[in-house]
């Protein structure tokens, strides 16, 4: 309970006033998981303006639909009324929103019964859908009829799958025979939301079993270029995809094995530009070591972070190496005598002056000359000696 320590105040508070208030959702599934909590919310039967009232330090990020943001010392926490939502509009947000005062109905409008669970202030535990039997047994079960809760909202079935791969819990048969019959309406959610999804899936400890279910229920036929990577996408999910360490290796790992380019396939998904370039340069350097091996040229050409991460994707792609090869490799790029062009100790100004030449492209093909000695040893990096040796070569 030593996370809830802080925010127990908000509740005690809420109370005092004559309210009824709880923990729920992830916070609590969490706890009784023994996960690490992360973000912890409230739920209430004060209204917004109630809550704005009672807690003057507050942030009316979303009172339309019953929320507000309370800060505890500082820290935010969302407080939000009791509601039911109805009539979901794009498959995906309801057209309306009911403040009630019940805890049960509240909890009923939920997605799974592992997140349908809320605690009082003393640890007792509301479960009225069964959804600590559900955390004990891993099991991802949809409060009630899982068609009705894909069609409220779609991207619940990418949700789903994202716990099987950040819990290593198991699709209950009904739910994941539901997304089955449901996966088309993904369609009808944005691709950022889809996306977030994915991302967590990918990083997931158990994101092999993860995308075994997302082809199992034919989810990936509504994903933008995957939908015809079936055999490609089983091969994926063969891999020791948990010994990946972030997003960036997972989707070089994916797109290299499903022969995609990353900057035409992680525009349609909407990834920010400066991760897509991460990406596309180490997938191109994967690719380039399936015909050479690393040498200091491709290594300083690369540069660090990316050295890294395709060396940990190699690892994981051909199972020939581990954390120790990625040091033995990033102790190479280390040892390089220059690691930027910036540390050369001659500058396109130095070629002018030693030359009567006018400035134009030899300037930088003379530098990417000079890099590649002194990056290979055969050169050292002093202004002298590279005249010398440029005068040697007919380079001035």
């Amino acid at each position: 309970m030593e996370r809830f320590k802080q925010p127990v105040h908000i509740i005690k508070t809420l109370k005092n006033h004559g309210f009824e208030a709880y923990f729920v959702g992830g916070s609590v599934r969490d706890y009784l998981i023994g996960r690490v909590i992360g973000d912890i919310d409230i739920a209430t039967s004060a209204l917004p303006e109630d809550v704005m009232r009672i807690f003057p330090r507050h942030v009316p990020v979303g009172v339309e639909h019953g929320t507000v943001v309370v800060l505890e010392q500082g820290v935010p926490y969302e407080v939000t009324t009791f509601r039911m939502e109805e009539d979901y509009k794009d498959f995906r947000r309801p057209s309306s929103v009911t403040f009630i005062r019940s805890l049960e109905e509240d909890l009923k409008r939920r997605d799974f019964t592992m997140n349908a669970i809320a605690m009082d202030e003393t640890g007792k535990i509301i479960d009225p859908f069964g959804g600590q039997a559900a955390i004990k047994n891993k099991i991802i079960q949809t409060v009630g009829d899982p068609n009705e809760r894909f069609q409220e909202d779609a991207l619940r079935m990418m949700r789903g799958i994202r716990f099987v791969s950040t819990l290593g819990f198991v699709l209950a048969e009904e739910t994941k025979k539901a997304i089955e019959q449901n996966a088309d309406l993904l369609e009808q959610i944005s691709i950022e939301r889809v996306a977030m999804e994915c991302e967590k899936m990918l990083t997931g400890t158990f994101a092999s079993q993860a995308f075994q279910h997302l082809v199992d229920t034919k989810l990936y036929k509504y994903l933008p270029y995957l939908e015809n990577k079936e055999r490609e996408l089983r091969k994926f999910s063969s891999y020791a995809l948990q010994e990946l360490q972030n997003s960036v290796e997972a989707w070089v790992c994916l797109l290299y094995i499903t022969n995609l380019h990353a900057s035409e396939v992680l525009k349609a998904w909407k990834l920010s530009n400066k991760k897509i370039k991460s990406i596309d340069q180490a997938l191109q350097t994967v690719r380039v070591l399936d015909t050479e091996a690393w040498n200091n040229l491709l290594l300083y050409k690369a540069g660090k972070e990316t050295v890294m991460i395709a060396e940990r994707v190699r690892s994981v792609l051909f199972q020939e190496g581990n954390e120790d090869g990625v040091q033995i490799i990033t102790e190479h790029y280390n040892q390089l005598p220059i690691h930027s062009r910036q540390e050369l100790q001659v500058t396109g100004r130095d070629l002018l002056e030693w030359t009567e030449k006018k400035a134009g492209p030899w300037v930088a093909d003379v530098l990417e000359r000079i890099e590649a000695e002194v990056v290979n040893n055969r050169l050292q990096n002093s202004k002298l000696q590279i005249r010398e040796w440029l005068n040697r070569c007919n380079l001035l």
